[in-house]
């Protein structure tokens, strides 16, 4: 009997401080910082920032940041590059498009010839190690687990997200959604 008097107050306070954890670490979780290293196939470095659920392109302030993520044997990937091109044309002082290809095994060259191919125009494509532990970030914070499919298409402006696209998306949706980023 007495041993209950006594493990009924241990418990309690066990529980209290599991709480507490708990809450810190889902506090520490939504303010986590990280930084990410990303290269164009022409060879100029970019930083992506992650405070929490927000991610920041250095060279994005000011702009609408479409993050798609890729691979070169995807069929809907292949058919959205046309897409990713005609937008970043359309929008080419408003619009930074980064593509990043989760595949580690393509050069610069290839992923070039791969935009071309597919009629993408000018707009960018990373092609560094962090590319996969930036996909798999951006897609734990939106929610899509890290299985998910691709392309993935995510849009932030000013670092905030706006909305994400899974798999083969009209042009004209995500068209309509950045001239509402920004604005128009």
């Amino acid at each position: 009997m007495r041993l209950a008097h006594l493990l009924i107050p241990l418990f309690s306070l066990t529980l209290l401080f599991q709480g507490c954890n708990k809450k810190e670490s889902s506090e520490e979780a939504l303010v986590s910082t990280s930084e990410f290293s990303l290269m164009d196939t022409q060879g100029k470095s970019y930083t992506v920032e992650k405070r929490g659920t927000n991610f920041t392109l250095d060279a994005g302030k000011d702009k609408v940041v479409l993050f798609d993520i890729f691979a070169t044997w995807c069929p809907p990937c292949q058919a959205e590059i046309r897409h990713m091109g005609n937008l970043q044309k359309k929008y080419a002082d408003d619009l930074i498009v980064m593509g990043v290809t989760i595949e580690e095994d393509k050069s610069n060259a290839e992923l070039d010839a791969f935009r071309e191919k597919f009629g993408g125009g000018n707009y960018l494509i990373a092609n560094k190690a962090d590319n996969q532990t930036l996909a798999r970030a951006i897609a734990a914070t939106i929610g899509v687990g890290q299985q998910f499919p691709i392309p993935l298409m995510v849009l932030y402006k000013n670092g905030e997200y706006v909305t994400h696209y899974s798999g083969a998306t009209q042009e004209e949706i995500i068209d309509h959604d950045i001239a509402q980023a920004l604005g128009k």
